[in-house]
């Protein structure tokens, strides 16, 4: 994604914007609650206050922007149309006030873009265009059909109207809990950061905005450290996966924020887990980056009043249930084992009921005797079950190998090759 082709800069970013978006939201964007999270401050040491933006209708932040992008146009604008490229939020949150509105909307899309965004989008009144394989080409194909229709864009970012509208998440925060000591804000080409950090420090400036990218696609971090940096690779915090960050948005981020932090993917998974289990909501792993941070650096945040941006729920289901299974294996709650055995009745039974016997609840087998690695009077079983905690599974292995089984323990998902 290419910077706004909106002249800008970062003076023209003011807190009166940011009130005056606010007073243009109200009653077409829900003001989601900020409250206070008692389990994620016992996990995390800090005392945690999630703003829930995944309550939105598209189920993201990205309509605040959009909005106040819309509202900005005049009446000739409204009447040609509006294109944006997205391959998630953004696309729903313009395609959704463009209806509302009824502004035509194109929505330029790659085409591996997963059908349930497709699907949504054109579900909210966008035409959708699929075109190209990464956001790059979906980019150059929109740039052709905004010259050629004369179309007005939608940055994702890099517009001082979309940061505004960002920008008043802070407001809501700070009204509803003014005694935060900072705000942790996910970060992919900085327009909700640099929106939050504007508002913030005007209302109470010794609140500290701390920015959090995942630690593949560190683009704001580099240019705020100034670091040579490479923003490539599979995350599953693709919301903030963004090579090329806002040049608008990069300004205000050096000129308000206080720090930008880099979070590993396997803390993002966890946070996505810790979201789902212990607040009972979803969240994306752009979403759960904030979260990601205060687990990555406990001393930093340790006893202070922490506000986090839950900025998106939209996360595939099918993931999210891979997720909590590969948290439940790292916590030692689900163990997954090979066993060598003799080949003789009554074995598998045997092993059951061991494993019963000692509470654990036994959830997948898989029984092995005919491939070439296996002895030819022997078996091997792959055996999944379920454990109060790591230590309890342990001991239920330990009796195991008191029976003179051989036992190993197995990656979740790994099989007999």
């Amino acid at each position: 994604m290419t910077a706004s082709p909106v002249q800008a800069d970062a003076s023209e970013v003011t807190f009166e914007r940011i009130q005056a978006a606010a007073d243009l939201l109200k009653g077409a964007v829900l003001e989601t609650p900020c409250l206070p999270a008692p389990r994620l401050s016992l996990l995390t040491g800090a005392d945690v206050f999630v703003k829930y933006e995944n309550m939105q209708v598209t189920g993201a932040f990205k309509e605040r922007g959009a909005l106040v992008k819309l509202t900005s146009l005049n009446e000739q604008e409204k009447a040609r149309g509006v294109i944006a490229v997205s391959a998630g939020n953004h696309a729903q949150g313009v395609a959704y006030h463009a209806g509302r509105l009824g502004i035509p909307a194109t929505i330029v899309m790659p085409v591996l873009t997963p059908f349930v965004k497709i699907s949504a989008t054109r579900g909210y009144g966008a035409e959708v265009v699929l075109a190209g394989n990464t956001l790059a080409e979906a980019k150059a194909e929109a740039d052709r059909l905004a010259a050629e229709k004369h179309l007005v864009w939608v940055h994702p970012y890099d517009d001082m109207h979309v940061i505004h509208g960002q920008g008043t998440i802070a407001l809501e925060m700070l009204a509803a809990q003014p005694d935060l000591d900072a705000i942790v804000v996910p970060i992919g080409g900085g327009g909700l950061i640099a929106g939050i950090a504007t508002a913030a420090k005007a209302i109470k400036p010794s609140v500290q905005v701390i920015g959090v990218e995942t630690t593949l696609y560190p683009g704001m971090w580099g240019a705020f450290y100034g670091k040579e940096v490479m923003c490539e690779g599979a995350t599953i915090a693709e919301g903030i996966a963004v090579r090329d960050i806002g040049l608008l948005t990069t300004e205000v981020v050096k000129r308000s924020v206080d720090d930008v932090v880099l979070v590993s993917e396997s803390s993002i998974e966890q946070s996505i887990n810790a979201y789902l289990t212990l607040q009972r909501t979803i969240a994306e792993g752009a979403g759960a980056a904030g979260l990601a941070a205060l687990l990555s650096d406990r001393a930093r945040f340790e006893g202070k009043k922490v506000g986090l941006v839950l900025c998106g729920g939209n996360i595939d289901p099918r993931l999210l249930s891979k997720i909590v299974v590969r948290e439940l294996a790292r916590d030692g709650k689900l163990v997954s084992i090979r066993i060598d055995t003799p080949d003789r009745p009554g074995t598998l039974g045997e092993i059951a009921t061991v494993i019963g016997d000692m509470q654990g609840n036994v959830v997948d087998v898989e029984h092995h005797r005919l491939f070439l690695n296996v002895p030819a009077k022997g078996a091997t079983l792959d055996v999944s079950f379920e454990a109060f905690d790591r230590e309890h599974g342990e001991r239920i292995v330990a009796a195991l190998r008191d029976r003179s089984y051989v036992v190993r323990y197995l990656e979740i998902g790994e099989r007999m090759d």
